[in-house]
């Protein structure tokens, strides 16, 4: 069947770029372009942009619109609101998009340039849509891209939602959609461009959630290239910070990514041009999103030297600085509330429970948070949301949109690193101490990539295998329990293809392939003192090993 969808696209596509790619392919590149149609979950569609029914391009862009414009149709919807970030062709498939929607009969709001995700869920709640389309590939390399698609609520579309797209896409002919042209549709107002007004009140709402006045802090901030430039240093100079100095090479939108690969906060090569210009303007502070700007990496000058910090260790230092400054104001909510992943540090839940905080676990993914303050807003109980984050450095504070958004991150913890400052102390110093209090809690993420067709069958196979060889122990701590998320009934929460396994002493691994990208993801995480947390990795690598080889 792959090699027929092949030679339909040799005869069909028009886009002499694309037809090229076809013309030059081999066999391997065939097979891999063409295997399967590029899924559709609940983080949209993100892969690989080029030819073929397995990658981004404007074709499975056009076949996605129109499958989404035809539920629209069938649940009496009326508008959409478009954004797009920096990479390369954003802008293309946004445009393509909007044709869509508005040839369809749809109202577009769609943004006059590249802006942050968050931008988006903020925008979809002020011009009320029905439905947001997010272009991003998030942090992903250069070749890829991806279309987010978000609930009129501005939450990334969960599961129930996600599986009733992914049919209506399914059954559309990519080369029998019909649309007018970009321009016409905006003369006639079908398409209308999101009014500046709208980022004016984003910042307003960003801007609320500021607890201290930020006083004498030297910041350095990177975009990497992406849509977090000139909106974040503009929200920091608002609230107060004195110097924002921003990496000059990487302070411009460029979907190639020149100084850096992998545009990812996670790793040490994204914060690496940063923290030089950080050492030589002498900062405090570090601050560097991610292209979409919804996620940000932190590091901290600490006695003359810059340390890297975790995103389970801002997410724990931000429930900790949150609660204590709200309680000293009287500010806290009576009935506060974190929403944070289940393979996020439970060093955060610790942390907000003795304030006499809910903590509430959701699957991995922000959609499952944002979904999470959407119900409590449907119950009139909003504002008492306090937290939400997850270990890959994404946080949100604040009901004013369903994502996580590191404009306002990086306002709280320029906050936060100000106040502590302030006091005598930097983050590692508030950070010992909380690890003084609750135990040492160490994690570390083990990514296992499995590209192509092969790679997606060995995913499934390894995922099997785990499921069937449980092991008994890890070390000298027993196993406790063992969540299979597929078939669990212990947690109100949807089907997932998750594995955890508990240990007695404390120790957690979680095993999950990833929703966006060909990987499957271990996490492990181990409190006990660093000597023993060495070995339990140790232990948690030979069994890693053993069911992914």
């Amino acid at each position: 069947m792959y090699y027929q969808n092949y030679l339909r696209w040799k005869e069909c596509v028009k886009d002499k770029g694309l037809l090229d790619e076809l013309l030059a392919m081999d066999k391997e590149q065939i097979y891999n372009a063409f295997f399967k149609y590029i899924e559709f979950g609940t983080g949209g569609l993100r892969g690989k942009m080029g030819a073929g029914t397995n990658c981004i391009n404007i074709y499975t862009i056009r076949k996605a619109s129109q499958g989404i414009a035809n539920y629209m149709h069938d649940n009496h919807l009326k508008s959409v609101a478009i954004c797009y970030d920096n990479r390369n062709n954003s802008i293309l498939f946004s445009r393509i998009a909007a044709e869509v929607f508005a040839s369809c009969g749809y109202k577009v709001y769609i943004t006059k340039q590249l802006m942050p995700t968050p931008f988006l869920s903020f925008t979809v709640r002020h011009t009320r849509a029905d439905i947001g389309i997010m272009i991003t590939a998030s942090h992903n390399p250069a070749g890829y891209n991806g279309y987010k698609v978000y609930n009129s609520d501005g939450c990334q579309c969960t599961d129930a939602m996600a599986s009733q797209l992914a049919g209506y896409i399914k059954n559309v002919d990519e080369f029998a959609v019909t649309t007018l042209d970009f321009t016409i549709l905006l003369a006639e107002n079908s398409i209308e461009y999101v009014s500046d007004s709208v980022e004016d009140e984003y910042i307003k709402n960003v801007l609320k959630q500021q607890i201290n006045k930020i006083n004498s802090l030297n910041v350095t901030f990177s975009p990497l290239h992406g849509t977090g430039y000139p909106i974040v240093p503009k929200v920091l100079r608002l609230a107060g910070v004195r110097a924002v100095n921003t990496v000059e090479e990487q302070q411009l939108p460029d979907g190639d990514f020149p100084t850096c690969k992998l545009p990812n906060p996670e790793k040490q090569e994204a914060l690496a041009l940063g923290l030089k210009y950080a050492q030589e303007n002498n900062s405090e502070l570090l601050l560097v999103t991610d292209p979409d700007c919804d996620r940000v990496g932190v590091a901290v000058l600490h006695k003359g030297k810059y340390f890297r910090l975790t995103g389970n260790e801002v997410g724990a230092l931000l429930a900790d600085y949150i609660f204590s400054e709200k309680k000293k104001k009287g500010t806290l909510v009576a009935n506060p509330i974190v929403i944070k992943t289940i393979v996020t540090s439970d060093l955060g839940r610790l942390i907000a429970e003795s304030f006499g905080a809910q903590v509430i676990n959701v699957l991995t993914g922000f959609k499952y948070i944002g979904e999470q303050i959407t119900i409590l807003e449907k119950e009139g109980r909003s504002q008492d949301f306090v937290l939400g984050y997850e270990e890959s450095y994404g946080y949100l504070i604040g009901d004013y949109v369903r994502d996580k958004d590191a404009v306002v991150s990086c306002l709280l913890i320029a906050e936060m690193v100000s106040t502590l400052q302030a006091n005598g102390k930097t983050l590692l110093d508030r950070l010992n101490e909380l690890y003084s209090k609750y135990g040492y809690f160490e994690h570390k993420l083990y990514s296992f990539s499995f590209e192509g067709a092969q790679g997606y069958k060995k995913m499934q196979d390894i995922m099997l295998k785990i499921r069937n060889n449980m092991p008994s122990g890890l070390g000298d701590e027993s196993l406790v329990s063992f969540v299979d998320y597929l078939i669990q009934k212990q947690y109100l929460l949807p089907k997932s293809d998750v594995f955890e396994l508990n240990f007695e002493k404390g120790s957690k691994i979680v095993i999950r392939p990833s929703g966006t990208e060909p990987l499957i993801k271990v996490y492990v995480s181990s409190c006990k003192d660093t000597v023993q947390n060495k070995a339990t990795f140790q232990l948690a690598e030979e069994y890693i090993n053993s069911v992914i080889a």
